[in-house]
């Protein structure tokens, strides 16, 4: 891995085997870096980077402005979000298995009353997922017929610097587990924004003409989502 230093921003330089050239910058402070070509040279990499420089910029501001939630204890009174929305945990001891129930502001979680804070955390991300896989395929289906593609399958996992990725030889799309705590809107976002990489695969002006084309306010959801708090996570790269 090279680096090339813009000022007081340094870039991460990773050769591959790709056509094109791709810049990313991840939360939660802004950590920059190019996937380029294995025959580009590091002096047309520090060109292209210099061209994006004001954007690179933007989005460190972005992403040292957005808010960190705090470490969750998963206790009752405590705040969780789901679909965008706040509600309040609710721990309910019972000598059963453990189940999550959503009701009014409330998510009320039902655990035997030796359950550790892991496990309590264990038994609400895996409720997430529930919630995702119920909601995900319904707007796989949707977008398949708009958009003209195929969709072989989907799964969902934590991910610390993307929302989504999209595996475009296997047509495989993955989501990050946090979208269930998002509105609904952006979660839609992402699912289109992956499935228009199986027909570009850069993010190129063919890409930004497919997602003005079918999904015209996405910039708005973007923008959206980039503003509401991150969750809480152990950073590491």
């Amino acid at each position: 891995m090279q680096k090339i230093e813009l000022g007081n921003i340094a870039i991460e330089v990773e050769f591959k085997a790709i056509k094109n050239i791709h810049l990313s910058v991840y939360p939660p402070v802004g950590r920059v870096k190019i996937a380029a070509p294995e025959h580009m040279d590091i002096d047309t990499i520090r060109v292209f980077a210099l061209t994006k420089l004001q954007w690179i910029k933007k989005q460190q501001k972005i992403f040292l402005e957005q808010l960190r939630e705090t470490p969750r204890e998963f206790l009752t009174k405590e705040s969780h979000y789901y679909q965008g929305k706040r509600y309040l945990l609710k721990v309910i001891e019972w000598n059963a298995s453990p189940r999550v129930v959503i009701k009014h502001h409330e998510i009320d979680l039902y655990i035997r009353p030796e359950s550790t804070q892991e496990k309590r955390k264990e038994v609400i991300e895996e409720w997430y997922r529930s919630e995702l896989k119920l909601l995900v395929p319904v707007l796989i289906d949707k977008w398949e017929k708009k958009l003209k593609v195929q969709c072989n399958e989907f799964r969902i996992k934590k991910m610390r610097t993307k929302w989504g990725s999209c595996n475009t030889e296997a047509k495989r799309i993955w989501i990050n587990l946090e979208l269930a705590k998002k509105p609904l809107e952006c979660l839609e976002y992402i699912v289109v924004h992956e499935l228009v990489h199986l027909i570009e695969r850069g993010h190129n002006e063919r890409f930004v003409a497919l997602m003005d084309e079918h999904l015209p306010k996405w910039r708005f959801y973007r923008e959206e989502l980039n503003s509401l708090p991150f969750g809480h996570v152990d950073w590491r790269y």
